[in-house]
Formats: structure tokens, C-alpha cells, sequence
């Protein structure tokens, strides 16, 4: 009743034979544990935890500050309430091969279904932004070889992603994936493609399974779940929409009462005491101890 009932294993093996079924996944991000179980509510595969948002949650940029210890303490948070499997943006592991080695084992025991790891040179910079840099295609390797080898489920995902094309160019992009494949990688997430036929490149390319990125006001078009299918991802995470849409409507909502309108106003857009309430399962704590819940919403 308090967290989810599946471990750690269950899910990772859940996210495996889902990868195995042939259709998308879809895996919003969270920058709460109380959205996270909204998206499971909804019906989606998994929960993505964005260091993005993350970093943002905390009032720093995405530029490398959030440490292990922030990260795996978020990405705890949101396992622990959800049934459904969560892959964590691990940035560019934490230092050198023997940290992203101690990552991954971290993640196994917090619960986690997988990470994923870039080969952007530190103190990195958002995917979609210009004047990235990228390591040597035999230091990401490395680091990804000490990850792999470090994992004990073999369930875990190991994503593996390059930001060569936003540096270099689409087939740079592509001889890195294989490259990262025959490191270790159980997946492949190449960041910052442009089109259909940069995906469908890529696909074409790689036998493993592929992560989209759908973020909102960058350099990939946003491409539509039946479009994404039809090119043979497997997997698609919306990193940023739940942030960006609450942080406007607070904006809105705060600027409205600091111009003295009445809150009466704003209740519509509210989501209301009873809908939260049941998503928190009041209900269910009631039936497991009286003198918690004894009161009518």
C-alpha cells in the first residue's frame, strides 16, 4: 500500500519483455513522485526521470551540477510509488568508468530499470543546444564496458547516448552506436536527430533497440507515437512536458493572485482536493488504519 508492490526485478523484466513485444513504448517524464503515479494512472509503459528536470527542480541548469547522490535519491522517489519500470538520465556517469560502474550498481539496488549514459565531454550541456563537445569514441566505450560489466540483472537497460550528430554529423552519430553496441549498450538513444530519414537511418544501421527523445522546443521534429512506430523505435521518452506545463500554469496562477484576483477564479484550472486525494489511495490508507483517514472529502 505505502509503494509499489513489484521490486526492482520484476520491473526491469517487465521492461524487457515489453522491449520484446515489437510496440512503442511510451515513457513521460516526472519531475514528482506525485506525477509519476498520474502516469501510471494514465496508462503509460514507464517513467522517465530527466536530469534536465531534475537539475531545473533544484534551480540549476543542465549543465552536469546534480551529483549521484541527487540523482539516485530522485530517481528512488519515483520508483518506489510506481509499478511501472523507470529509466534515469545518469548525464555522463558521474566521473570515469569505475563511478559509472558504481552507478549502475546503485540503481540496481534503489530499483531502477535502467539509465542511460552520454558521451558528452564535462561539464556537459543540453542535447539540443549548440557548442556541445563529445569524448573520443573509445573513452565513452570504456566507460561503457565498466557499466555493463558492473550489472548484475542482465535485465537492467543500458542506454547508451551519443550527441555526435549535434557535433559531428548523422554518420559519425551512427558509427558511434555500433560502436557503443559492441561495448555493452542494450540500447541506443541518439540525440538531437533532425528527421523521419535521420531516424529511419539510424534504424536502418542498429540492431538493437532504439530511444527517442520528444522534447519540446528543439532541434528534433516532433514526431507523432504511429510515426515513431513505423520507423521501428522502441522506445520514446517526452522528457520536459509535465514540468513545462506546470510551471506555466503556475506562473499564470501567481500572477493572477499577486494582481489581487480572487482565487475563486482560478479554481477550474485547479486540480480539485477530492482528484488528489485519490490518487494519493486516502482510501486505502483509511482501510488499513481508521485513525489516519476519518474524514469525508
Amino acid at each position: 500500500m505505502l509503494f509499489a508492490e513489484k521490486n526492482g526485478p520484476e520491473k526491469r523484466s517487465a521492461l524487457r519483455s515489453a522491449l520484446d513485444s515489437g510496440r512503442l513504448l511510451r515513457f513521460p517524464g516526472a519531475f514528482s513522485p506525485l506525477v509519476a503515479m498520474e502516469i501510471e494512472r494514465l496508462g503509460f509503459d514507464g517513467v522517465y526521470v530527466s536530469g534536465a528536470v531534475l537539475a531545473a527542480d533544484l534551480g540549476l541548469p543542465d549543465i552536469g551540477l546534480t551529483p549521484l547522490s541527487e540523482v539516485s535519491s530522485r530517481a528512488r522517489q519515483l520508483a518506489l510509488v510506481s509499478e511501472l519500470p523507470s529509466i534515469v538520465d545518469n548525464d555522463t556517469g558521474f566521473g570515469e568508468p569505475m563511478s559509472a560502474a558504481r552507478t549502475v550498481r546503485e540503481l540496481e539496488d534503489l530499483g531502477l530499470a535502467g539509465c542511460h549514459l552520454e558521451d558528452q565531454v564535462n561539464p556537459k550541456r543540453c542535447g539540443h543546444l549548440d557548442h556541445k563537445a563529445v569524448v573520443p569514441t573509445e573513452v565513452m566505450g570504456r566507460k561503457l564496458k565498466a557499466a555493463s560489466q558492473a550489472k548484475r540483472d542482465p535485465n537492467f537497460v543500458l542506454i547508451a547516448r551519443t550527441d555526435a550528430r549535434g557535433v559531428e554529423d548523422l554518420p559519425s552519430a551512427i558509427d558511434r552506436a555500433k560502436a557503443y553496441v559492441d561495448a555493452g549498450a542494450d540500447m541506443i538513444f541518439p540525440e538531437a536527430l533532425r528527421g523521419p530519414d535521420e531516424f529511419e537511418a539510424m534504424r536502418s544501421a542498429v540492431d538493437v533497440p532504439l530511444l527517442a527523445n520528444m522534447t519540446e522546443f528543439g532541434k528534433s521534429e516532433l514526431l507523432t507515437t504511429e510515426q515513431l512506430g513505423s520507423l521501428g523505435f522502441n522506445l520514446v521518452i517526452y522528457p520536459v512536458p509535465t514540468l513545462r506545463l506546470a510551471m506555466k500554469a503556475v506562473q499564470q496562477g501567481l500572477e493572477h493572485i499577486r494582481n489581487a484576483g480572487p482565487q475563486q477564479e482560478l479554481l477550474e484550472r485547479m486540480q480539485h482536493r477530492r482528484e488528489l486525494y485519490a490518487l494519493l489511495r486516502y482510501e486505502d490508507y483509511n482501510a488499513f488504519d481508521q485513525t489516519v483517514f476519518n474524514f469525508k472529502v
